[in-house]
């Protein structure tokens, strides 16, 4: 039976090593050049641009929250400052005003008893002159009475 053996290759075993295997091998390793050249070390440059990017993402991200973290409890004490200040002014607003009632409370008692002690005294006078004037008045009258009696003997 005639073979027929395209491009000249010869009947060999499992493997043949004629000048296809060492082309063959040139082929894989130009090709891995070029696919390393053209397109592995751009996706990994790509890659590693994203996971420097991701990383100072992540660094930043943690300042600020440590910043926020710090801001947030400068606040809240701030916050608790206030409250105690506002606490304190609202203490001593009522102490004042308590003060206050206090100290118009004994003015106002202080000017009645006044009022009062000047009211007695002028009704003391008025009773006073009353009865001088009564008195006066009852001499007048006594002596009035006696020269009559005595004008009609």
């Amino acid at each position: 039976m005639p073979t027929l053996f395209l491009f000249g290759a010869s009947e060999g075993g499992l493997f043949d090593f004629d000048a296809t295997l060492p082309l063959m091998a040139v082929q894989v390793v130009l090709l891995t050049f070029i696919l390393n050249a053209l397109f592995f070390k751009p996706v990994g440059r790509v890659v590693e641009e994203r996971e420097d990017y991701v990383n100072t993402s992540r660094a930043e991200a943690k300042k600020k929250i440590a910043e926020v973290e710090r801001l947030e409890t400068e606040l809240k004490d701030q916050l608790k400052e206030a409250r105690l200040e506002a606490q304190k002014v609202i203490l001593e607003a009522e102490q004042d005003s308590e003060n206050l009632y206090k100290e118009a409370l004994a003015l106002a008692t202080s000017e009645a008893n006044a009022s009062r002690e000047k009211a007695r005294l002028e009704i003391d006078s008025q009773r006073d002159e009353a009865l001088n004037q009564l008195k006066s008045e009852a001499d007048n009258l006594g002596d009035l009475i006696v020269e009559r009696l005595l004008a009609k003997k």
